[in-house]
């Protein structure tokens, strides 16, 4: 029988055979789409053979070849970087089976359902620490029983089998997945949508984080308060470093704030755009000299000044920025989008909504934030609220051929990006097409718009991508490469705020 060196030889000398002779340049191109597909295929097994040959080795291997550890050991068999031998070793820690020390045989890995995904190839590296990233994070707050779950829906869900928390009216059990009856494509004897990207595990990884957090997103904004802070550090080369760490909803509005300026339909800013002044450094001076009494927890003042200001110096700038944020989003002289000023959109369910608890998300950040973080930006009076009932948008109804701004940011707060799977367009940024062509009598209602970026929206006729409305809800069926079945499904934006199935 061969030896695994000698089968891995065999397939390196075939991979010379295809990559002799200038053969891939020559392919038309149906054969080179099967090419890439069936190298996608080796890639990842490929990936495979490394993760679990180096998770399944013992501990001083990496000594036993003159290497200071794994790190070291992979860069140079694998002639790879820091970065690509640590995310080669994390995928390991993931599917690691120790070896048990009363009997001898290796036990359970962290994530045995995903590591079986992986020694099928269907993912990789990337689709590896897309799911388990999240889940490590939360998986302190659960029992191992919750984390195997959570690894099973996530391995169906790389596997094409769209699972999801069949929690339909109960806002109990949306927040405790075991009170949850998970169902998958199979079970609803569907055939299994085409497998997921890491991007997609990644945006299904955080959903599952919140649902398993018992305690909701409202103790780690309490804690995430504590920690927020904005630095500009001293002029150096000519430059000022700023660091810092900001709040979603800060983020959330900073994002929106860089989108208009960096909008590629958009000339961008004004001449000379936006400019800062410093003051001399005297002034500099005195401020280091505020700053460092702040965070000493000094104020310099006397006990009849005003109530002590228990911010750092640090948090002061965050706000003072939030503030600054919210006043630039608003100014006559910045760049639109979609015919309004840059527009924080936060997305609530209308139950939870009514109900008084879940989270909210915000396009521009994947934190889920706590219903009063909502509240309060709904309340500024810069932010346009639009409620959902059962994904459909719910009393807006205009009649004009170009959709207005008011319905952009709803298409915008209902779909979140490009409608085409895979496509991670800002939604904002995209054109808002007719599903029903307005010339054969479509409305320009949110029920019969879509967002599509320029170049989906410009090859929609000929790309094999079909878009319809079912009950105001849009459903897109992609090309027979991307899905043999071609089957109508509901598109999921990267970033969604509650579980759902297609």
């Amino acid at each position: 029988m061969n030896s695994t060196e000698e089968l891995l030889d065999r397939v390196v000398a075939d991979l010379d055979l295809v990559l002799s002779a200038d053969v891939l340049a020559g392919l038309p191109d149906a054969e080179r789409m099967d090419v890439l597909r069936v190298a996608g295929d080796a890639f990842r097994r490929i990936e495979a053979v490394v993760v679990e040959t180096t998770a399944s080795a013992h501990p001083d291997f990496s000594h036993s070849f003159g290497c200071r550890g794994q790190n070291e050991l992979l860069q140079r068999v694998l002639r790879t970087d820091v970065a690509g031998a640590t995310r080669v070793g994390k995928a390991g820690d993931a599917v690691r089976r120790q070896i048990s020390v009363s009997s001898g045989e290796r036990l359970e890995a962290r994530f045995p359902a995903l590591r079986e995904a992986m020694l099928d190839g269907v993912i990789g590296v990337a689709g590896m620490l897309a799911a388990v990233g999240p889940i490590d994070k939360a998986a302190h707050k659960v029992g191992r029983e919750t984390v195997l779950e959570a690894d099973a829906l996530l391995a169906a869900c790389a596997r094409g089998h769209r699972t999801f928390f069949d929690t339909p009216g109960d806002a109990d059990a949306a927040a405790e997945p075991e009170a949850a009856e998970p169902q998958t494509a199979e079970s609803l004897d569907e055939p299994p949508e085409p497998p997921a990207t890491p991007e997609d595990l990644r945006g299904y990884a955080h959903m599952i984080a919140a649902a398993m957090d018992p305690d909701g997103p409202e103790p780690s904004d309490r804690g995430a308060q504590n920690q927020r802070f904005f630095t500009i550090g001293r002029l150096r080369n000519g430059l000022h470093a700023i660091r810092g760490n900001l709040l979603p909803d800060v983020a959330a509005q900073m994002q929106a704030v860089f989108d208009a300026q960096c909008n590629p339909k958009t000339d961008g800013p004004p001449k000379p755009g936006v400019q800062f002044e410093d003051g001399d450094d005297g002034d500099r001076d005195s401020d280091v000299d505020r700053e460092r009494a702040d965070e000493s927890g000094g104020t310099g003042a006397g006990e009849d000044d005003e109530p002590f200001d228990r911010r750092s110096a640090g948090q002061k700038r965050h706000d003072a920025l939030a503030a600054a944020l919210g006043i630039a989003a608003r100014h006559e002289d910045m760049p639109t989008l979609g015919g309004a000023s840059p527009t924080l959109i936060v997305h609530v369910d209308a139950k939870d909504l009514a109900a008084g608890r879940g989270w909210a998300t915000m396009a521009g950040s994947e934190a889920p934030i706590p219903l009063h973080v909502a509240a309060h930006t709904a309340c500024t009076g810069s932010i346009q609220r639009v409620l959902f009932d059962e994904g459909r948008i719910i009393g807006i109804n205009v009649t004009d051929r170009v959709f207005t701004v008011h319905q952009r940011r709803a298409i915008v707060a209902r779909d979140r990006e490009c409608l085409i799977p895979g496509c991670h367009v800002p939604a904002s940024w995209c054109e808002i097409h007719h599903v029903t062509e307005h010339s054969r009598g479509g409305p320009t209602h949110t029920d019969n718009g879509v967002p599509l970026c320029w170049w989906h929206h410009r090859s929609l006729d000929w790309s094999g991508w079909e878009i319809r409305m079912n009950g105001g809800i849009p459903e897109i069926r992609g090309p027979a490469w991307w899905d043999p079945h071609r089957r109508w499904r509901t598109p999921r934006p990267r970033v969604s705020g509650h579980l759902a199935t297609a």
